[in-house]
């Protein structure tokens, strides 16, 4: 499948992910009254990308750089598997060197493995950046979640390398490791992320506040270009030491997230 057809499948919100069950912290925001019309949709998309985004963004690209380390930064141009790419690097600005037969051929690393040290540190400092409980717990099942369509479709996929730890780990890293068995680019990795940041609570707005769904895609195109510099930044993070990768912060949202975590009714997990 060529690698444009590939972005469109990861970023699609039908992906058998679960992320449509999320609204990215609207649901919380909509019952506190801080969101009530497309104006105020906009403001609290552009926070999220900013902060939720840059971090999710970030850490995907980084873990995507741990198992193909000599992946160019721009758009690739594989068919789609990691064994039909070239391992030399095409961007000079991008450093490493070309990955291991097995990290190719899917194999389960050896418990020594750097990619699956270099996880383990990833999943670490996302976890710190990561202040709510209930925030943890969401990205953990939406990994595992995330995981299972992965296997499924890349069961050749270095997924073995993820932390064993018992919740799974957390979606951000899931996802790099699939666009790397997708073939696909780091910046199309930070993409997705950031990309997906914004249009599931785009998506939950509609039902949430009755939005017109026209009005809601026209403001999702008005923020493409906010999307893209924030893909680019988190890309070039990635060439960082896993802690001083973005740590951008929303407090509030971390509040809203264990009020609605006692919520008896709710539409939305999250």
């Amino acid at each position: 499948m060529p690698t444009s057809s590939l972005l469109l499948l990861l970023a699609d919100g039908r992906f058998p992910a679960g992320a449509h069950a999320h609204s990215g912290g609207l649901e919380a925001a909509v019952a506190a009254g801080r969101v009530t019309d497309l104006a105020s949709l906009e403001a609290f998309l552009v926070g999220r990308l900013a902060t939720a985004g840059l971090v999710g963004a970030a850490f995907a690209a980084a873990a995507h750089r741990a198992v193909t380390p000599a992946a160019p930064v721009g758009r690739s141009v594989g068919l789609g598997h990691p064994a039909r790419r070239a391992t030399t690097p095409t961007d000079p600005g991008v450093r490493g060197r070309a990955p291991a037969d097995s990290a190719v051929r899917g194999e389960a690393p050896a418990e020594d493995s750097p990619r699956r040290t270099a996880l383990a540190r990833l999943d670490a400092e996302l976890d710190a950046r990561t202040a709510s409980p209930a925030l943890r717990g969401v990205s953990r099942r939406q990994g595992r979640a995330l995981l299972r369509a992965g296997r499924a479709i890349w069961p050749d996929g270095p997924f073995d390398d993820l932390p064993a730890t018992p919740q799974g780990a957390h979606q951000p890293l899931v996802l790099g490791l699939l666009c790397a068995a997708a073939g696909l680019s780091r910046v199309d990795t930070a993409t997705v992320a950031a990309y997906g940041t914004v249009t599931g609570a785009a998506s939950a707005g509609v039902r949430l506040l009755g939005l017109d769904p026209y009005q809601v895609q026209a403001l999702l195109v008005g923020l493409s270009d906010l999307c893209d510099g924030t893909a680019a930044d988190a890309a070039r993070a990635a060439d960082d030491p896993p802690e001083r990768l973005p740590a951008a912060a929303a407090p509030l949202a971390d509040i809203y997230a264990e009020a609605h975590a006692t919520w008896e009714v709710r539409l939305f997990a999250s």
